[in-house]
């Protein structure tokens, strides 16, 4: 990527500062050009969010979930810090090891696997994956022989701002139902999993998922599974605006609620993905084109050169709202729909609830996206509509 230094960066210092975004990312690209879509990220502010996340997870181990960013200089200063990893993948399994990972602190997270896959992570010494299915337990037992399992239940009561309970997960009883299956196919059911949804920002909204799981955790025990793996997925948020704890405090607290509820347990299990990377990026762009479709519209457009398909597909349903640094921040806003740049109607933003933008912006104009290093460069797709994917830059 060519890089040219930029002299006049007065515009920086006036912008709004968010105190949970690395300043240094920012800094670094107020005084630099790209020439095009580029996620600037601090590994360092990686490794320090990891610790104060652990500082509050305690005995929980943490497997950081690889596909919130597979940016191999995070997976490899990961590795030296001590994280496990969850992977959705081969690839992501291979990434692992081949920075310094051992199989044994790896577990294969995804609970829809191809069988080669399966095979492959067993040859490699990977020891621990994910089910919901029965068909899934059988592609374990006959390609992962002997291997420990953990069922993931669907969470129904999520107060996150995104919940992922649809594709992901069973019902209590199928659950149970499962262990038995696993048990009888001569695999381990060693414990059961779930997710609190992505983004959920306050550790109270844990209290209901985790009352469910709860008990389905005590009827398995009661029934004679001998569980003692509680993994408790993800869901640590990341700063998109709206106030949430302090890391270690969010941590803390969430573990409190956890062993309220289930005690001495053997091996927990956390996931963090969004809430490890996401304040340890920020994305340099710019804007295209701002416009009104009518002359006595109140709302503007404004045009990014990056959008959904470039590593903005996280705004799909508005769910994540980005926040956004401009060489105008502290003049006159006015509602804007934000839109990426490529020929897809689908290729907006933000239009249920318009972003407030400086009335000055205009085509040229420098853009920081903050917080962007979670789901940015894992989602950019390879060449759509000829645009490339989103640039990523390690400092």
């Amino acid at each position: 990527m060519e890089m040219t230094m930029n002299a006049n960066v007065a515009w920086a210092a006036s912008a709004p500062v968010c105190l949970s975004a690395p300043r240094r990312v920012e800094e670094f690209i107020s005084v630099s050009s790209f020439d095009r879509p580029t996620l600037v990220l601090d590994i360092d502010a990686v490794e320090t969010q990891y610790h104060a996340l652990k500082a509050g997870l305690g005995e929980a181990a943490i497997h950081y979930a690889v596909k919130a960013n597979p940016t191999r200089e995070i997976v490899e200063r990961l590795v030296a810090s001590g994280s496990h990893f969850d992977a959705a993948s081969r690839g992501e399994i291979e990434l692992c090891l081949g920075l310094g990972a051992r199989p044994e602190h790896i577990s294969f997270g995804n609970t829809v696997k191809k069988v080669s896959d399966i095979a492959f992570a067993h040859a490699a010494g990977i020891t621990l994956f994910a089910a919901d299915a029965e068909e899934e337990l059988e592609k374990i037992a006959e390609h992962a022989p002997g291997a420990e399992v953990y069922i993931r239940i669907l969470i129904e009561e999520s107060q996150a701002d995104w919940p992922l309970s649809r594709k992901f997960g069973c019902g209590g009883d199928e659950a149970i139902r499962l262990m038995g299956v696993a048990r009888d196919l001569g695999l381990a059911p060693v414990g059961i999993s779930f997710h609190v949804g992505s983004q959920t920002r306050d550790p109270a909204m844990w209290c209901t998922p985790l009352d469910a799981v709860s008990r389905i955790w005590q009827r398995a025990r009661a029934a004679g599974f001998a569980l003692d793996l509680l993994n408790i997925g993800g869901g640590f948020p990341a700063f998109y605006g709206e106030d949430i704890p302090a890391p270690t405090t969010y941590a803390t607290e969430v573990m409190r609620h956890v062993h309220a509820r289930f005690g001495a347990v053997g091996r927990i299990m956390a996931e963090p993905g969004r809430g490890l990377v996401a304040e340890a990026g920020a994305i340099a762009c710019e804007v295209l084109l701002t416009s009104k479709k009518r002359e006595d519209d109140l709302v503007r457009w404004v045009y990014l050169d990056i959008g959904k398909f470039s590593g903005l597909a996280e705004t799909m349903d508005e769910a994540i709202r980005y926040q956004f640094v401009t060489p105008h921040d502290g003049e006159a806003t006015s509602a804007c729909i934000l839109a990426g740049p490529s020929c897809d109607s689908a290729d907006v933003l933000y239009e249920k609830r318009p972003v407030q933008l400086p009335v000055g912006l205009r085509a040229g104009d420098k853009v920081i996206i903050r917080n962007c290093g979670a789901y940015t460069s894992s989602y950019s797709s390879v060449g759509f509509n000829g645009f490339p994917p989103l640039e990523v830059m390690c400092i």
